[in-house]
């Protein structure tokens, strides 16, 4: 048969070949704007991933799995969600395999997950369950549980959100009663909304858990009374290790269809007296005494939330290459696509890149700039975890507090980025965003789940506004602060400052002056912590009623840090050429300028800034906007996202987008390949096979 020839339902359809998207195609269109940008690209790589080996790794790993047909992408947008959950699961047994078989570190098989781009049925296993052991258990503990875990004998998940509550974990009503006769605790649910719910893993797949519960002792006189001491980890046996089944005592499922994670198996979990031994409470900082029934607290309570704490900063961090994926695809894609001939032009050149439309730009440039942005403070969020970690390690509390509020307020601020961004890029692709080669549907449904997962975006940002009150109030009283932080001699200078002038007026910035950017963003932030001080402290509103105001305060605190860091970070870096690090400054300045813009009221309001600067924020951006413009190409290079990760028509490197959309929906498409029956008057659905409607509903 002539090679041009495919059937397609049963006839034959010619298909030239030699067809061509019109000139300039694609690959030409990337080719010229990569030619025309002096960014080194290699370069500004190495400088975003230097510091843990990514590229390296990733350059390793990537050929195994493009070799591994379980791995492929091509047909996994047409499965069920039953179907999806096996490849997962399968998926997720030969990257276990592979890892033995070629010696993956962590790092390594990490790698392989992110490269896969499943939400592997294992997630829980490699990151909660096995962090809340190695930070929250006994030295006995971790000595017989991490074995276990690390040679997966047994797999592991996390259950601390319930039906009734999410981010109230001091509101679990799952409770873990102290037996004084049997020395055991007993895991109960007493009601519907005790239920766990939404813990990952452990649906259809993990055999243990680590199960957060309010422990309840007796009270003393035998009474049959019990004191709550609040939530506290254990670790729990939910299935047997040969069937697999739920032990007599646990009823235990998935929970059904969500917006993303197909491949996650999200569980409820009811206990019915299920009985768990002593060793089962995590008893690092906090124990019940087996004998006496005695409890030991904990000598600073926030340290047994180190697990959330880790799993904020991780989220932190992932944002950027998230939406650099995202970015990627649109910058590349509106490269290429051209819509329209300019209308002052003669008529006679041709149409136009949509990414030259200004309306396009202010949509993805400062995007653009937001992956960087994100990159640093994700660094700068690890350093602090790390920091914090060690000083707890140590028996030093000082960094917690810090961290456990930072990484709120960045989580919040973070993922709202990076899921606005996703879709922003999805529309700006226009009506190929939408399809199913944009590569962003998956991208997109998954990570809408990490504004609401540890934490409610807004909720969480309370955290982070009570730490900044009670430093500004230590402030106001002249407390002497150990160890003092950048906000405390902020805060101070601000207090100081205030004493002497007694007012705050709106004063200029100069918008072509770096760190005078950076000034505007810490008075507004400072002058919005004072006011919620002064409301709470002094005129003792009550704390529901600051609620939206307090919101409003994390995010311009992260905000804040946002710009701090990747303005410190440009300034201490030296190995960069300057053709690269004068774009990573102009992409500073779109991101802090764009983002003072959609906050002008704030700025102004807050005497940060004078209406005649904020007159001068447009012209400018356009003005960055036109300087990045020439090097988006190259600049979303930098990130290094294979094909193989993006799965996008849109945004493959080498810009074959058309083709690409043609093979996926003619070849690739299962339902091309079934002829149906259109006629109403007949109940058959596949012609030739006789098939109903009933005959499908009883399939199902």
């Amino acid at each position: 048969m002539d090679p041009r020839i495919q059937t397609i339902d049963g006839n034959s359809a010619l298909i030239f070949y030699a067809l061509r998207p019109s000139q300039p195609d694609g690959p030409m269109t990337l080719t010229f704007e990569r030619h025309q940008s002096d960014v080194p690209v290699q370069q500004l790589s190495q400088h975003l991933f230097s510091t843990d080996g990514f590229l390296e790794r990733q350059a390793r790993i990537l050929p195994l799995l493009e070799n591994e047909p379980l791995l492929s992408k091509e047909k996994q947008q047409h499965l069920s969600r039953v179907e999806r959950f096996k490849l997962a699961l399968a998926r997720a047994k030969l990257l276990r395999r592979m890892a033995d078989k070629h010696q993956w570190s962590d790092d390594d098989y990490k790698m392989a997950q992110y490269l896969v781009d499943d939400v592997s049925p294992y997630f829980l296993q490699t990151e909660m369950f096995v962090t809340t052991v190695r930070e929250q258990a006994s030295e006995k503990q971790r000595d017989y549980w991490l074995p276990l875990i690390e040679s997966w004998r047994i797999v592991g998940a996390y259950a601390q959100t319930e039906l009734g509550h999410g981010s109230n974990v001091r509101g679990l009503e799952c409770q873990a009663r102290w037996d004084p006769s049997t020395r055991e605790f007993i895991l109960h649910s007493p009601s519907l909304t005790s239920s766990k719910w939404w813990n990952g893993s452990l649906g259809r797949v993990a055999n243990h858990a680590i199960v957060v519960a309010q422990l309840l002792l007796p009270k003393a006189g035998g009474n049959e009374e019990y004191i709550s001491y609040g939530p506290h980890p254990f670790v729990v046996q939910v299935r047997d290790l040969k069937s697999n089944k739920p032990l007599p005592g646990v009823v235990i499922g998935d929970i059904g269809p969500k917006y993303g994670y197909a491949t996650m198996d999200n569980a409820y979990v009811l206990f019915d007296q299920f009985r768990i031994p002593h060793s089962a409470m995590l008893s690092r900082y906090s124990s019940v005494d087996p004998d006496s029934g005695e409890y030991t607290k904990p000598e600073q309570p926030a340290a047994v939330y180190g697990s959330l704490t880790y799993a904020r900063a991780k989220i932190v961090r992932h944002a950027r290459l998230v939406l650099a994926r995202a970015v990627t695809v649109a910058v590349r894609y509106t490269v290429i696509r051209r819509q329209f001939r300019d209308r002052d032009g003669s008529g006679t050149e041709q149409e136009m890149s949509v990414l030259d439309y200004p309306t396009v730009q202010i949509r993805i440039l400062p995007l653009l700039a937001t992956t960087f942005a994100l990159h640093y403070t994700g660094l700068a969020m690890q350093n602090v975890y790390h920091a914090a970690r060690k000083d707890i390690e140590s028996g030093q509390y000082k960094s917690l507090s810090y961290m456990h509020s930072m990484s709120s307020g960045l989580k919040s601020l973070c993922t709202m980025l990076a899921a606005d961004g996703i879709e922003t890029c999805r529309r700006a692709m226009g009506g190929h965003g939408f399809g199913g080669g944009s590569g962003l549907i998956q991208l997109n449904n998954d990570y809408l789940s990490k504004p609401t997962v540890e934490g409610d975006n807004w909720m969480i940002t309370q955290q982070l506004a009570a730490y900044l009150i009670k430093k500004m109030a230590a402030a106001v009283e002249s407390i002497d602060t150990t160890g003092e932080d950048e906000v405390d001699a902020r805060f101070k200078a601000f207090i100081s400052k205030r004493r002497q002038t007694r007012s705050s007026t709106s004063h200029s910035l100069n918008l072509r002056n770096d760190h005078d950017i950076v000034k505007g963003f810490e008075d507004r932030a400072t002058i919005l912590v004072f006011e919620a001080y002064e409301l709470r402290i002094i005129k003792k509103q009550k704390w529901n009623k600051l609620l939206i105001q307090l919101h409003k305060l994390s995010k311009a605190q992260s905000q804040l840090i946002l710009v701090t860091t990747f303005f410190d970070a440009l300034s201490a870096e030296t190995s960069l050429e300057d053709s690269a690090k004068s774009k990573l400054w102009d992409l500073y300045r779109l991101f802090a300028l764009t983002t003072m813009e959609n906050e002008a009221y704030e700025f102004f309001r807050c005497g940060a800034i004078s209406q005649s600067d904020l007159n001068a924020i447009p012209s400018r951006i356009e003005e960055l906007m036109g300087r990045i413009r020439p090097h988006a190409v190259n600049l979303v290079d930098s990130w290094k996202i294979p094909d193989y990760l993006l799965d996008s028509a849109l945004g493959r490197w080498d810009g074959r987008v058309y083709e690409d959309l043609f093979h996926r929906a003619h070849r690739l498409n299962p339902l091309n390949n079934i002829t149906f029956n259109p006629n109403c008057w007949e109940e058959e659905i596949v012609m030739g096979t006789g098939e109903t409607g009933r005959d499908i509903l009883a399939k199902l």
